[in-house]
């Protein structure tokens, strides 16, 4: 066996490796890229099905469900085979893509949306619990990476994708592709996973946890559908209490989405988690961003659509020379640093300028964010994976808190997501009826949020 530095990209793509990589990766970028394809063609689709107030709840919606079902995880592969789980997980998915692609209306949009969720739920979380069997310790961060770049690489070709379709042919067939991609994904399952097998043992499903964030996921979301500044205001405090509660739970119950290790005293974790939650959540952003771009730049959809690849860019980038690195600490302190700068630059600018040198900016600013997601999220998503390991020899390995860790990864990065979406609406709502203050207040919120992940980047370092 390697040493902790001594694993490298070759080592991933060895035989009997290589099969599975690639069918976590795929199920992966299924999960991500409808989260972030959908974002280009919400303004299409509201245009031809109505449904403008729920603007941010496909986005909100498809995340709740799929924490729910991620949250399921360990049950399913302590009763089903690997490969049957995840081709139950691909037809679950693509039956709710299939309903998104034909539906007439927002309520039947929003019905495949959960049946989507259901189904990438499963798919997303399953990648990062199946890392620690299929892959040595060695190549765990490599795999967190590979997995991870699959979210940056959404980012890239979600938006891009969308506003092609949008603008060119239909939003519809953006669903149909992903029902393509779920087929030929599902044709490669049976030989890549065979082999897969995951000791993980069933706790008890974390309803309480699920409840307070999907709460305020659903507050934010109702928020931003008054329209009114004092109700989107008071409708973020009433979000915060239940965040502040969904933590006092989570250190009570046995039934919790996050491992025991997490609250043992003086343990980074809660910190390592915590980041993780800011980077993801403000990430959030995107779903915005070619709605912003069309109402505040007067951008055509298409080009609406590739302004939001500029921080899918950086994650990649990010991650991609992150995931190397044999000093991983300077790289959680200075990525979250970085992502705090590109979203004050981004709302500043949106503050003083407009036109040409507006839209660059604000291209230059999530491109910097992006870089700083990705430079800090594979050490974190690691050291979250091991984080429930024994510290001392003295300490017995307790396997089902081992898979809740992994386990526990996509979830966190589903529920940051579901709330940093529902966040935004509200945003979009302090602003009222002006597209132009809309815009200043979304991106002021969700840079007031990374400048607190760039102040837990210190705590949460101690951890890796």
């Amino acid at each position: 066996m390697t040493d902790e530095q001594g694993g490298s990209w070759a080592q991933m793509l060895a035989p009997g490796r290589r099969g599975a990589v690639t069918v976590l990766a795929g199920g992966t970028l299924m999960f991500a890229v409808d989260t972030y394809v959908t974002a280009s063609l919400l303004p299409s689709a509201v245009a031809e099905i109505g449904g403008a107030a729920f603007y941010a709840w496909p986005t909100t919606l498809f995340l709740l469900a799929a924490v729910v079902a991620s949250s399921l995880t360990s049950r399913v592969l302590a009763t089903v085979a690997a490969a049957r789980a995840y081709l139950v997980a691909l037809g679950v998915f693509a039956v709710g893509a299939l309903i998104d692609a034909v539906a007439p209306t927002m309520a039947v949009l929003l019905f495949g949306r959960v049946v989507q969720g259901l189904g990438g739920g499963l798919l997303a979380a399953m990648g990062y619990a199946l890392i620690r069997v299929a892959l040595p310790r060695t190549l765990w961060t490599r795999g967190s990476a590979v997995i991870a770049a699959m979210w940056g690489v959404a980012l890239v070709v979600g938006p891009g994708v969308g506003g092609l379709l949008a603008e060119y042919a239909s939003w519809r067939w953006a669903f149909g592709a992903l029902v393509v991609g779920s087929l030929v994904i599902a044709a490669i399952v049976p030989s890549a996973l065979h082999r897969a097998r995951a000791p993980i043992s069933p706790g008890p499903f974390p309803v309480g946890s699920v409840l307070l964030v999907g709460a305020a996921a659903g507050v934010l979301s109702l928020a931003g559908l008054a329209a009114r500044p004092l109700v989107a205001g008071l409708g973020l405090l009433v979000a915060l209490v239940l965040l502040v509660l969904f933590v006092v739970h989570e250190r009570r119950t046995p039934a919790a989405v996050l491992p025991r290790a997490t609250f043992r005293p003086g343990s980074p974790l809660r910190w390592v988690y915590g980041l993780m939650a800011v980077l993801v959540g403000v990430s959030g952003v995107e779903a915005f961003v070619p709605l912003v771009g069309q109402q505040v730049a007067g951008l055509d959809p298409v080009f609406a659509g590739f302004l939001g690849v500029a921080l899918g860019a950086g994650w990649v980038l990010g991650e991609m020379i992150s995931a190397s690195a044999r000093r991983p600490r300077p790289r959680v302190l200075g990525g979250p640093v970085l992502l705090a700068a590109g979203t004050v630059l981004v709302a500043v600018t949106l503050l003083t300028l407009d036109g040409t040198a507006g839209v660059v900016l604000w291209a230059v600013g999530l491109l910097a964010g992006g870089i700083g997601i990705g430079t800090a999220w594979p050490h974190l998503a690691a050291s979250a994976i091991g984080g429930a390991e024994p510290v001392s020899d003295q300490e017995e390995r307790d396997e089902g808190e081992a898979d809740k860790a992994s386990a526990a990864v996509t979830t966190v990065q589903m529920l940051a997501v579901s709330v940093g979406t529902a966040l935004g609406g509200v945003g979009l709502a302090l602003g009222g009826a002006d597209p132009v203050a809309s815009a200043r207040w979304l991106f002021a919120t969700f840079a007031a949020v990374a400048v607190v992940g760039a102040l837990a980047a210190r705590p949460a370092s101690r951890g890796v």
